[in-house]
């Protein structure tokens, strides 16, 4: 469980944090190592003089007869004890272990660190309780035999630990004032360092609602750059959004408006005064035609809405091409029989290998819905030159693509037409049929949420009247499984 864990973390502290800590955790660190130095710095000055006096007590050994003997005169003796800080230990030992003068208690050296002899060495030892530093030699005398004496001095520590001690109070006192100088240098540098952002949270908060203009990347660090320009990729896009949901909100009032506004002049002629029977029945018919019109352009907008809306939300399924392609055929099939246009189906049967695809089944029957209806909508159709539209599913199984394609015997739609045919509430000039301008606006969303392509070509190039095929293409996703077989699969 993430107690401690603070909800929103500071910028600012963090870094601190991760500068500080480091330097806060080193200084103990650094304190030890300074005092370790001090003591070896402190302690070679005294170990020199230890040295020298080990040698000048050597050199008083002397022989006499046959005896080894030492006289140190009192002068010297005094001389050597005269210290005000430190206590000062001697000792002069002969070859069979009698003490010739000094300490009697002074402790012998360790026997694997027998010097040979003139050679000094020193170690730590211990004298009545107090740590000593000792130095000491061997002396080979001219005595029968050649036998060694041992020469030791000792001292205790205080004067080393007042030297290491002032030593480091040279070096740490004025660390004691350049780490809270550091301390501070280092916030001032990090209050400096996110002022550039802070300076552009003002120009943000200072900005008025409806401006979503670019921010300037180039007033702001390098680092910030990258996050400045995808704020302006979103403010970009943000804006074209606002955009074309304020002209979509515009041409849908206006494609409403007129509706809207048939419906009251009709059922203002049908109020008046001195209307007979045939003209309130005159009136009804064209209410109810506003009204129908009226009710397709909110169908068609509610069907736009939510095929921008629901292309992440709706689930994706195994969906049989084929068969959705069928049943509209067969739902429009009065509605073609009403305007005498031949409207068939053509292709692949249901369940075949390549004719399923994944996606929405209900957004998929919108896009087959459309694209049928305009085709019925557009062809112009006679008794003597009935109009054909044909539905059409080609599957793919090895190339994994599924082809849908609506083709009738119309005018077609030109060229330069064929990208604006798209827009929300465009309608090709000339074709003289109520429309909304929304059915292929719809069919191009739903392909982009099903990754699909979709174009317009001529079915007859070079002829008139050309015709006009819708193909929307299947590319890239999981097709040439049974519905059945792929729900297992998934």
């Amino acid at each position: 469980m993430k107690i401690f864990q603070r909800e929103q973390r500071s910028l600012f502290g963090e870094i601190l944090d991760w500068m500080l800590t480091p330097l806060l955790l080193l200084w103990p660190i650094s304190l030890a190592l300074t005092w370790l130095v001090a003591q070896s710095i402190a302690g070679k000055p005294f170990d020199r003089a230890l040295e020298y006096n080990v040698q000048a007590l050597a050199q008083i050994v002397a022989v006499q007869g046959e005896r080894v003997v030492f006289n140190l005169p009192q002068p010297a003796r005094e001389m050597l004890r005269a210290d005000d800080s430190d206590q000062v230990y001697y000792q002069v030992r002969g070859a069979r272990g009698d003490v010739l003068s000094g300490e009697r208690d002074f402790p012998l050296p360790p026997d694997d660190e027998r010097a040979a002899p003139g050679e000094t060495r020193l170690r730590d030892d211990d004298m009545r309780g107090l740590d000593v530093r000792v130095a000491y030699t061997w002396v080979r005398t001219d005595a029968p035999g050649n036998p060694l004496v041992l020469v030791q001095v000792g001292e205790t520590r205080e004067k080393r630990s007042v030297l290491a001690t002032e030593i480091i109070k040279g070096v740490m006192l004025p660390q004691f004032v350049i780490l809270p100088l550091a301390v501070l240098l280092v916030w001032l540098a990090l209050v400096r360092g996110i002022k550039p952002l802070s300076q552009l949270e003002e120009r943000i908060r200072a900005r008025k609602p409806d401006d979503l203009s670019p921010l300037d990347d180039k007033a702001v660090p390098l680092e910030v750059a990258p996050l400045v320009s995808s704020v302006n990729d979103l403010l970009t896009r943000l804006k074209d959004s606002i955009a074309t949901q304020k002209r979509f909100l515009a041409d849908a009032a206006h494609q409403l408006k007129t509706p809207l506004a048939g419906l009251r002049m009709q059922a203002d002629l049908a109020q008046r005064e001195g209307a007979n029977a045939e003209e309130l029945k005159q009136s009804l018919k064209q209410i109810g035609r506003s009204s129908m019109r009226a009710t397709h352009t909110v169908n068609q907008l509610l069907a736009l809405a939510r095929a921008e809306s629901s292309g992440k939300t709706l689930p994706r399924l195994p969906c049989d091409l084929a068969q959705l392609t069928r049943e509209v055929v067969q739902d429009l099939l009065p509605r073609a029989l009403d305007r005498r246009v031949d409207l068939g189906y053509e292709g692949a049967l249901p369940g075949a290998a390549g004719a399923v695809v994944q996606g929405n089944p209900t957004l998929l029957k919108e896009l087959i819905r459309n694209l049928v209806d305009n085709a019925i909508n557009y062809t112009p159709s006679t008794d003597a030159s009935p109009a054909v539209v044909t539905a059409r599913v080609l599957a793919d199984p090895i190339g994994r693509v599924a082809v849908l394609q609506v083709e009738d015997s119309g005018p077609g739609i030109p060229e330069s037409e064929r990208e604006l045919v798209f827009q929300p509430f465009y309608r090709a000039l000339d074709t003289g049929v109520d429309g909304s301008g929304l059915g292929l606006p719809i069919v191009r969303e739903i392909a982009r949420q099903h990754e699909a392509d979709i174009r317009i070509e001529d079915v007859r190039p070079g002829q008139v009247p050309p015709g006009a095929r819708v193909v929307v293409r299947f590319a890239g996703v999981r097709v040439g499984v049974a519905p059945a077989e792929a729900a297992q699969a998934a």
